[in-house]
Order: C-alpha cells, then structure tokens, then sequence
C-alpha cells in the first residue's frame, strides 16, 4: 500500500478487499442469472469497487451511474440527499442493483430504493463494500454487504476525505488529527 502520514492504521487491505469482491460478484451472478441486471454505481465513491465487482461478474450485466451526495466536504452526512447526477436507462422492469461504498446512516441508500422503486423497477436490491450499522438512522436494507466496520472515518479503496485518498488500495483509519472540523 502507498504510505501517508494521516492514515492511522490499515482496516482492510487489499488482498482482503479482492477476496470479497470475487465472493460478492460470485453470489451476485448467481442472484441474477438469467436477469440482466443494471448494476448502478453510485460515484464517485463506489466506482473503484464498482468497476472491480462487475468485472468480476461471469453473467451479462448493463451499468449506468449516478451522482449524489449528502456530505459536502465533512465527515458526517447532512441528512439532505442532492442529485448530481441520474440515471440514463430506463427502470421499468429492471432488476436493478445499487453499488455504494459505504452504507453509513443508510439515509441516501433508502432514498435512492424509493426513487428507483417509484421509477418501475422490478427489484432494487443494495450492494456495498462497507457497512456501519452502529450508525444507521433508518431502517434500510442492504442485500450485499463486503466488510461491517466500526465507527471510524474510513478513507481508501475509492473513500475520500475532501477528494483525497481514493487511490489508496487498502481501506484505512485516517487520523483524527488530519481532519479539518
């Protein structure tokens, strides 16, 4: 892994990450054989993840993207979800997988499932490469989930701390200190 001064610790490195990510492609295939699913990646967090996961996908599948964001340039979630950027394919009748980078509060995962549920999808199901569940806020579901962490500001493997980070091929702890309140 590239070094940096404000990471803490590694949480999970990267031949963990590939691991899973091959487990997690394997049992999607199997989920949505014969579906044609449209796997949603969710930027630009989940597109390191995303693009791996779907590479390692053995069944046909459509992609598209989607921007949205609810934490500015802090660490917390506003709790006010905004569009960027939507989807191009239309929903009706799809079997649709939403990738994320991590589920935190799960405020922008329910969001998004309402919003594609009330487009016509078939099914929305979530897949994430984290999961906070000691942070959750609402009662959401997440059908794929990699790695549950604790509640540490995690950045790497496509996370960011104010556009920073993403590169990094492990998942880390960032320093306290190295965040800006």
């Amino acid at each position: 892994m590239k070094t940096h001064e404000n990471i803490e610790k590694v949480l999970i490195t990267k031949e963990e990450i590939a691991e899973k990510v091959k487990e997690t492609a394997e049992k999607l295939s199997a989920d949505y054989k014969d579906k044609n699913p449209l796997m949603i990646c969710v930027l630009k967090g989940a597109a390191v993840f995303f693009a791996d996961l779907t590479r390692a996908m053995d069944i046909d599948v459509e992609t598209d993207f989607m921007a949205i964001s609810s934490y500015g340039g802090g660490t917390k979630s506003s709790g006010q979800i905004r569009l960027i950027k939507d989807v191009s394919i239309n929903l009706v009748g799809r079997d649709v997988v939403i990738v994320e980078d991590i589920v935190d509060s799960g405020n922008t995962l329910k969001n998004l499932k309402t919003l594609l549920d009330a487009r016509g999808a078939r099914s929305v199901a979530a897949c994430c490469l984290l999961s906070k569940p000691s942070r959750r806020t609402c009662d959401v579901g997440v059908e794929y989930v990699c790695f549950e962490v604790p509640d540490e500001f995690v950045v790497g493997y496509g996370l960011d701390y104010a556009e920073k980070y993403r590169n990094l091929d492990s998942v880390c702890v960032l320093r306290k200190e190295a965040i800006k309140s």
